[in-house]
């Protein structure tokens, strides 16, 4: 007798299926703060490299990368201070979680692999951010983050195959369109 009180309808499966993806994409709505964040951050970064390269003499243009440093600490400090104000965390909100600390785990070996040859890293972390926002749009069925995955993706193999003069461009257009554009359409849908 127990067990058909344990067992749950199709509709209750569907509605708690539901509810743990609306809760997901309603904590998600409140952490677009890091969508924007490292949008307009790397955004910044891309945009200095590339002009710093082409206007001026400087010999190590890629420094302006280092503020990612403190960046992730930024980022890091205000995931940390949400985390502990919320209080449900579905697996969707875990698995969300641990798809962007390997694509930071991994942008930081591929950093230590590559160091010699920074001007080709470009396409290869496109690659990653890709990977990491198409998953975070899979998880939450937000299709501007699905598409902004895409976008990344798109934009490495531009990256890839125009070489490292044109390359730096193609980090802005994939940070518009994969972290700032989805970032704002979740804040709008937040408000």
């Amino acid at each position: 007798m127990e067990n058909k009180e344990n067992q749950m309808s199709g509709e209750e499966s569907l509605k708690i299926i539901t509810d743990m993806i609306t809760k997901t994409k309603l904590n998600l709505q409140q952490s677009s703060f890091h969508l924007l964040f490292w949008g307009w951050l790397i955004l910044f970064c891309s945009l200095s490299d590339y002009l710093l390269t082409i206007v001026t003499d400087y010999e190590q243009p890629w420094l302006v990368w280092l503020l990612t440093i403190p960046g992730a600490f930024v980022s890091m400090i205000y995931g940390f201070t949400k985390g502990k104000r919320q209080t449900v965390f579905t697996y969707a909100d875990k698995l969300n979680m641990w798809t962007w600390m390997a694509f930071m785990i991994s942008a930081v070996i591929l950093f230590i692999l590559l160091s010699k040859q920074m001007e080709n890293v470009a396409p290869f972390i496109l690659l990653l951010a890709g990977y990491a926002t198409f998953m975070s749009g899979i998880i939450i069925k937000f299709k501007p983050l699905i598409i902004g995955g895409v976008s990344f993706w798109i934009f490495a193999l531009i990256a890839y195959f125009t070489g490292p003069s044109i390359a730096p461009l193609a980090v802005p257009f994939a940070v518009l369109t994969g972290y700032l554009i989805p970032g704002y359409l979740i804040r709008k849908e937040e408000k």
